[in-house]
């Protein structure tokens, strides 16, 4: 299951960027729902926010050190609670989608815009559910 939906989250997150940058210019808006939700393609060269901007090797660092958390502690995860397995798989699944992106693109790329929020993308859906089900287990636990 772990590594199932790992693969599925990736792959969806990999798909959609590609088609947004096969078939947009960065800068470009499409409008949904006017004023609302539109799919705007930019590159972000940060975090979430944007903040430390242009600092990819930390971000590749991270991912690194999250798979080296993982290796460390994948017996307690795969025996841990369906929830547990779940949380790290998205983790996991965003944390590669969007280091694959500052690999390759040095810049994630985004596209989900609420117009209210910093644009987005489906890797950073799966990392935030992933963190709060991992946090979720962390704070049940001993």
């Amino acid at each position: 299951m772990f590594y199932g939906l790992l693969l599925v989250c990736l792959v969806i997150d990999q798909i959609t960027k590609y088609v947004v940058r096969t078939h947009m210019m960065v800068g470009d808006s499409i409008p949904l729902l006017s004023n609302v939700f539109h799919i705007t393609y930019i590159l972000n060269r940060g975090a979430a926010f944007g903040i430390l901007e242009n600092q990819r090797l930390f971000f590749l660092g991270i991912v690194l050190i999250l798979l080296v958390i993982y290796i460390i502690f994948r017996h307690t995860i795969h025996r841990g609670p369906r929830y547990l397995k779940i949380g790290a798989a998205l983790l996991m699944s965003g944390a590669i989608g969007n280091g694959w992106d500052r690999f390759h693109y040095n810049a994630v790329i985004d596209f989900f815009d609420f117009r209210i929020w910093p644009i987005f993308n489906v890797a950073d859906i799966t990392i935030c559910i992933g963190v709060s089900l991992v946090a979720y287990y962390m704070i049940r636990s001993k």
